[in-house]
């Protein structure tokens, strides 16, 4: 096998400007690329010495077009435990299944973000993926983009949605931050298709997706001949969203110097493209995304304090799946419930015994990767049921966890039992259901009511009692 030092990647691309944007990617992580450009040079090549020295391949869908699959399904007979990574601008969820199906490790929409394609290979190389962290899966399918496909009931969850949703009528900046794969994106999204601005001008920039010599002209803009290589003038986002809505994503990863010109912009309302005399007048609304807790960049001179008051007049915090577990099975039925809508797939229940499997583990990919978890079982199943035999991987990180034994209540989202396996108090059981019952319901107070059985003066007194904010 392959060390580190020597990791070898084929290429089957008949495309040379990406073949060259992909060879050196993957060089900056110590890569060498070996690209060929049809499928039976392909194919030749992995009996050659070369060819049994290969850590993984990418194939661009586009080199054997609709034979995809079967170019993937030919190369996986011959070296079965080689990752096939599969390029395609196509975002089909049946494309993908039928890829992952012939025996493709993931599946990465065109034009792919640097980080996006070496995340890619780090996991599908790493030898110790089994029992480090699942494989992560893009996801395959369309957000909703409202407030409604935000599933849970746990407070810290209510609470966040609840200010976003009070934020969203709002113009003020508003900064989102929790660990990676926990919502942020589909949570700015659905507070701008609930904005006053839901029909100006929007934009989502991933400032990590971006190199760092250009993210100031994709910001700001550049006037011809500002620097080499600037041929046309270029409108920036902040100029592209005036009157609307820009989304950075991962602002954590700006430049400390655009941070400086990014909080001035903002402070002024006057962005000045590069090379520019003069600057324009705009009026853009800014929701920032970060993985990381800019107070505490900002303690170590690694974020520019003036920029973390600009973007975060509502400051919002996502929690992380794991500290969210009751909401796994509910989460986990809405993502089945939109996994069967995609084509090539069916609608799927779900064992009590998985779902013990997936409350236990700890999701260090938060949401997404449960989602992604879910999918690639989804694809693999072919009974009616995903039972625990249907996620090898997490069975063999957990193997014989005490918590796969305790008799929780996943099935319906509520605990009625304590870890010393004693019934816990109704009172703290009621709680629980009427968390429920307002998360299921979205708040909507006389339909919570009626489902319980009880007034609405009868609930609202309930809460009260039990200290539940109605906002939860």
């Amino acid at each position: 096998m392959a060390t580190d030092e020597s990791r070898l990647l084929m290429l089957i691309d008949d495309e040379p400007a990406q073949s060259r944007l992909i060879s050196a990617l993957a060089a900056r992580e110590g890569w060498r690329t070996l690209v060929v450009t049809d499928s039976e040079t392909a194919i030749a090549t992995l009996g050659t010495r070369q060819g049994m020295q290969l850590s993984a391949i990418i194939l661009d869908q586009w080199v054997p077009g609709d034979d995809a699959c079967t170019l993937i399904k030919e190369l996986k007979s011959r070296r079965p435990a080689l990752p096939v990574l599969m390029l395609t601008t196509s975002a089909s969820p049946l494309l993908a299944v039928e890829a992952m199906r012939a025996g493709a490790t993931d599946y990465l929409i065109k034009p792919v973000a640097p980080d996006r394609l070496m995340q890619a290979l780090k996991s599908t190389t790493r030898h110790e993926a089994s029992k480090d962290e699942l494989q992560p899966l893009t996801e395959k399918i369309p957000a909703v983009l409202d407030f409604d496909a935000m599933i849970g009931t746990a407070p810290a969850f209510r609470t966040a949605l609840a200010q976003a949703a009070k934020a969203a009528r709002g113009h003020g900046s508003v900064l989102i931050e929790g660990e990676s794969g926990t919502g942020k994106e589909m949570l700015m999204r659905a507070m701008h298709a609930a904005s006053p601005r839901a029909k100006a001008a929007f934009r989502m920039i991933n400032i990590g997706g971006i190199p760092a010599n250009s993210i100031e002209s994709v910001l700001f803009g550049h006037e011809q001949n500002a620097f080499p290589g600037a041929f046309d003038r270029q409108i920036g986002a902040m100029q592209h969203c005036d009157g609307g809505t820009l989304v950075l994503d991962e602002i954590d990863r700006l430049d400390p110097i655009l941070q400086g010109k990014l909080a001035e912009t903002l402070s002024t309302g006057i962005v000045r493209p590069v090379g520019a005399k003069h600057g324009f007048r705009v009026d853009v609304r800014l929701l920032s995304a970060s993985n990381l807790a800019l107070a505490d960049l900002v303690e170590t001179d690694h974020f520019e304090s003036d920029l973390l008051e600009a973007v975060s007049a509502t400051q919002i915090l996502l929690p992380p799946l794991r500290e969210r577990q009751g909401d796994i099975p509910a989460l986990t039925r809405h993502f089945l419930s939109r996994i069967a809508d995609q084509p090539g797939l069916r609608a799927l229940s779900i064992s009590d015994s998985a779902l013990s499997l997936l409350t236990a583990f700890d999701w260090p990919g938060n949401v997404r990767q449960l989602q992604s978890v879910l999918f690639r079982a989804a694809v693999y199943c072919e009974e009616g049921t995903l039972t625990a035999e249907s996620f090898p991987q997490l069975s063999e990180m957990l193997g014989d966890s005490d918590q796969l034994d305790s008799p929780l209540q996943e099935s319906i989202g509520v605990l009625l039992y304590t870890q010393d396996g004693n019934l816990r108090p109704l009172e703290e059981i009621e709680a629980d259901v009427i968390r429920l019952a307002i998360g299921h319901y979205r708040g909507r107070m006389t339909e919570v009511a009626r489902r319980l059985g009880i007034g609405r003066s009868t609930l609202y007194r309930k809460l009260s009692d039990l200290g539940i904010d109605n906002a939860a």
